[in-house]
């Protein structure tokens, strides 16, 4: 992808006050949800042209590419923008654990029980 393409993309990512946007991660070929990270401009760019995601660490305030340390490595296989162009949807090839835990999603340690609902043509195919 070029330089421009990049950039245009760029231009439609609405970035929060602190230069970030959220970018939801998704395993490629399951739709599994892997975790959440942040990107700010550099790290979308690095991400869109390395095929490789990178993040940007609101704590150690540094880039961090996945997998450089544990080895589980995030591949690049698709990115979308959102329709208000705050939140990114990356596609990826997990090798490995995708949670600093060491598990492989971010989402399957505090399961909640919310009140499950029912459309109403599920209702009616019940009876």
């Amino acid at each position: 992808m070029s330089t421009t393409e990049i950039d245009e993309a760029l231009s439609r990512i609405r970035f929060t006050e602190a230069g970030l946007v959220a970018a939801i991660i998704q395993q490629w070929d399951t739709r599994e949800v892997l975790m959440m990270g942040w990107m700010d401009a550099e790290a979308f760019r690095r991400t869109m042209s390395e095929g490789r995601v990178t993040f940007w660490s609101r704590s150690r305030q540094e880039y961090w590419r996945k997998g450089d340390t544990s080895g589980h490595v995030q591949y690049v296989k698709g990115l979308a923008i959102d329709c208000d162009g705050d939140t990114l949807l990356v596609t990826v090839d997990q090798i490995g654990a995708a949670c600093h835990t060491g598990t492989r999603t971010c989402f399957d340690a505090d399961q909640l029980s919310p009140v499950v609902g029912e459309s109403p043509e599920a209702a009616r195919e019940d009876r």
